[in-house]
């Protein structure tokens, strides 16, 4: 089963299930410049010959880092890449994460994404609800969305996602336009939004699980290494086989600068995972 032939529609694009995410490309803590420049270009451009269509990005990783380094090594971009990137959140001088949800300051944001991206139009803005950074927050997001539908009506964005958002948060957005994503945290340890995947492949939407191999805590547990051991095969990779399978409708990006990982977790979509395995893994 290789990640060339999972593909899934996501806007006006179909993508392949196993993209990639831009967040690591930034310095320690996603903020300030990468270490190595050429080694995170080389990594980009090693993601696009693998066949991966889709990059995860945002203006406020670095803030700027990633989205010039994308440009610097992608552009002008492979007709089929679909790059998609989120607003909602800003960074203070010392890297922290706060609120920018006013809708002067998404638009002074999706304006930011398409000019140090190098494009005319972004194919999809995933709005990102700051009222708590850490976790979904009850909250009405119908001014930001309100904002985000303006820029569309000027043609600057083709389609609107979310991130971070409750289900009423997602029912509210629906009434208000068509979501072709959804942006949550969501991984073997963390499967709060179960319920939610399912519903959303029932709808054909788009889940998009940040912190696919649980973030800066990376996963751990006996039973996921036994069964990558049995596979031969990382832990890691048995993490993102395990999405892939969990259902159709997800899409990851996990995230790398190294080209040697990147491999990896490129290959994890050639992992096979037996029924009996999945209900090993279920019970993480």
């Amino acid at each position: 089963m290789s990640h060339t032939t999972m593909t899934y529609q996501l806007g006006d694009r179909v993508v392949n299930r196993l993209g990639y995410g831009a967040m690591q490309l930034a310095g320690p803590g996603v903020f300030g410049p990468v270490k190595d420049e050429t080694r995170a270009i080389q990594v980009l451009r090693d993601a696009v010959a693998a066949g991966v269509n889709h990059i995860d990005t945002s203006d406020f990783y670095g803030p700027h880092e990633t989205n010039k380094l994308i440009r610097k090594a992608l552009h002008p971009y492979p007709q089929d890449l679909c790059i998609v990137t989120k607003v909602g959140a800003r960074r203070d001088d010392k890297g922290g994460w706060l609120p920018a949800m006013e809708p002067e300051a998404l638009t002074h944001a999706v304006e930011d994404n398409l000019r140090h991206l190098g494009l005319d139009v972004i194919e999809v803005v995933n709005l990102r609800s700051m009222f708590n950074a850490a976790k979904p927050k009850e909250g009405s997001l119908e001014p930001q969305l309100a904002a985000l539908l303006e820029l569309q009506s000027r043609g600057l964005i083709r389609h609107i996602g979310l991130s971070n958002v409750t289900q009423q948060q997602i029912a509210e957005a629906q009434a208000m336009t068509p979501i072709v994503c959804v942006q949550n945290m969501y991984n073997l340890a963390n499967r709060q939004d179960d319920a939610l995947v399912d519903q959303l492949a029932q709808q054909q939407i788009a889940y998009v699980p940040f912190f696919p191999l649980g973030g800066f805590s990376p996963l751990q547990s006996t039973r996921l290494s036994d069964v990558a051991t049995s596979l031969n095969a990382t832990p890691m990779q048995v993490a993102l086989a395990w999405l892939l399978r969990r259902s159709p409708n997800i899409l990851l990006i996990p995230g790398t600068s190294s080209p040697e990982h990147l491999q990896e977790n490129l290959a994890s979509a050639r992992l096979t995972l037996t029924d009996e395995i999945m209900t090993t893994l279920n019970g993480f």
